[in-house]
């Protein structure tokens, strides 16, 4: 059901029954090596192109998650996924391998939790009874697409990010066996620019959609902000997060900075060189079905607010002077029996 102006609440409380995370080489050296269900040694993944291993990423993330569900692929009745390739082709190739009904979608970097807003909608009123969603990125993919390739060895700024090379999928089902994840409302973003447009400072020009969805998520359940044991965004990075923080503080929103974290900032370790932090569909879907997934299993967080950003520009938009539009969308993940 709609409460209020834009958060959908779930009744029957879909189970996110099991995941599947797969990373590259830079994020085998991260701090969350240990969470990913399968890492690779080199960016080919065995492929002749970058954008052929990114569809790869998706099919592994996704037969992770069946196997650890102990499901046969002709059980799921949808898939829901998207990327920053044009046409989001990988997605749509990786939805060709399992011949699966598909509904891509984009949203940049919100993608991830888009779609397990709507994955969860479409279980919750009874649309299906298995349902994959996922988001993923590649960055010598991505950064050729958005930036600069990276043998022109161009210098970035400290505001620039780094992509992640990683997909993260959840298998969405009517019921689980014993303990598990539950989705258990889903805010929906709107689209908000503030004029930026600097393709490098992604993360400042997303906080704004992220403090407008956060918000919008808590007045719309009427809720503390303190019901939740984690506040996740992802991923606006340094710049974003402090950006952020200093819109809860004029907004007279009462913010607790230990319970707001970032994807960007947790995935890799201190001293590898990404800047102002990480980004990529990828960067949110890995750190939340992987690692934070693992924390709630192991009973250390019980109430989460995965919260994506995504920064709705385009080559072609950057090439006609556009400013970058944004948007955020929340979902609330909570750990029952």
């Amino acid at each position: 059901m709609l409460q209020g102006h834009r958060t959908w609440v779930f009744a029957n409380k879909p189970v996110i029954l099991s995941t599947g995370t797969v990373g590259g080489p830079f994020e085998a050296k991260g701090k969350m090596a240990d969470d990913f269900d399968l890492l690779h040694e080199d960016l080919w993944l065995g492929e002749d192109s970058y954008e052929k291993a990114h569809k790869v990423l998706f099919e592994e993330a996704y037969f992770k998650a069946l196997e650890k569900a102990n499901l046969e692929k002709e059980k799921v009745e949808f898939i829901i996924s998207g990327d920053l390739v044009n046409q989001i082709t990988p997605s749509s190739f990786a939805a060709r391998t399992f011949s699966v009904p598909f509904l891509g979608i984009f949203g940049a970097c919100s993608t991830s939790m888009e779609g397990l807003a709507l994955g969860a909608y479409i279980v919750n009123y009874g649309g299906a009874n298995y349902l994959l969603t996922g988001a993923a990125s590649h960055n010598t993919a991505i950064e050729k697409q958005f930036r600069y390739p990276t043998e022109y060895g161009g210098q970035k700024p400290p505001t620039a990010q780094w992509t992640v090379t990683g997909a993260g999928a959840a298998l969405l089902g009517k019921k689980g066996v014993g303990k598990a994840p539950v989705v258990t409302a889903a805010t929906i973003g709107r689209v908000v620019d503030l004029g930026m447009s600097d393709p490098f400072n992604m993360g400042g020009a997303m906080a704004p959609a992220a403090v407008d969805t956060i918000e919008a998520h808590f007045r719309d359940l009427n809720l503390d902000p303190n019901y939740y044991d984690l506040i996740v965004t992802g991923d606006l990075g340094k710049i974003g997060r402090s950006v952020a923080l200093d819109l809860f503080h004029q907004h007279g929103f009462l913010m607790d900075e230990n319970k707001f974290q970032d994807c960007g900032l947790m995935i890799y370790r201190d001293g590898q060189p990404v800047l102002s932090g990480a980004s990529g569909a990828g960067c949110s879907a890995v750190v939340i079905y992987g690692h934070l997934l693992n924390r709630m299993k192991k009973g250390e967080l019980k109430k989460i607010l995965a919260v994506a950003t995504g920064a709705l520009l385009s080559p072609l938009t950057y090439q006609q002077n556009e400013t970058i539009p944004c948007i955020a969308h929340a979902v609330a993940i909570e750990y029952r029996g």
